[in-house]
């Protein structure tokens, strides 16, 4: 986990979910976003604060340090980590987050397949997706170096059964709370540690097994089935 998701709507929906009153520095467009099966790599909107407003950017799912050049991206980054370790040190003081409307988890399903399950937050709101990585140039410019990973944190309850890590979704004033750079980094680790969303607010479902080629895309994707 996670290891796919989906990000349709458009980034004035997922800013109004924050409640941030300030003016968006948005480089990523108004259309619907209409990623409905985004993949390690791609280039995901995410938003982060600076000195001028708050920023809506592009940037790709994956970040690794200059001296891991020997190994892949990671994409997430585990909780219990990722404030100490040497491999994020350098940018987890740069806090994002990355806003999402559900996530898919792949289940052995008994006949040598994998079934693929949908988890969305039951009243349908943005998933807030707590994460940290380097961010564009001033003009919205993407460079080599640039990435973000996903924080991710144990399972538990019923979601347990799909999968043992998820992401760390955080409430709309716990999330303004992470973006704000005056926010002390142990109060950001305390809160990625504790506060994340609990897995009661969550709910899921099994979808096609179409959303297992990245390359398909479409609403259908996240239509249930029986």
């Amino acid at each position: 986990m996670c290891g796919r998701l989906s990000q349709y709507r458009g980034i004035h929906d997922f800013v109004a979910a924050l409640s941030i009153p300030d003016a968006l520095i948005n480089h990523v467009g108004d259309e619907p976003l209409a990623r409905y099966n985004a993949a390690p790599t791609t280039q995901l909107a995410l938003l982060h604060l600076e000195s001028s407003g708050l920023h809506a950017d592009f940037q790709r799912w994956g970040w690794r340090p200059h001296w891991a050049k020997d190994r892949a991206a990671p994409i997430n980054a585990r909780v219990e980590k990722v404030a100490h370790g040497p491999f994020f040190r350098a940018i987890w003081p740069h806090r994002t987050i990355v806003p999402i409307d559900n996530w898919f988890e792949w289940v052995d399903a008994g006949d040598s397949t994998r079934q693929p399950w949908l988890i969305r937050r039951r009243d349908r709101a943005p998933i807030l997706c707590a994460a940290i990585g380097q961010f564009p140039g001033p003009g919205g410019e993407p460079r080599a170096d640039d990435g973000f990973v996903i924080i991710t944190a144990d399972s538990a309850g019923g979601m347990l059964d799909i999968h043992d890590r998820r992401p760390v979704v955080l409430s709309a004033s716990l999330a303004r709370e992470w973006l704000d750079p005056a926010t002390p980094k142990e109060r950001a680790e305390q809160m990625a540690l504790l506060q994340g969303e609990v897995s009661e607010v969550f709910e899921w479902y099994k979808v096609g097994k179409a959303v297992g080629n990245s390359r398909n895309q479409g609403a259908a994707l996240i239509d249930e089935i029986p």
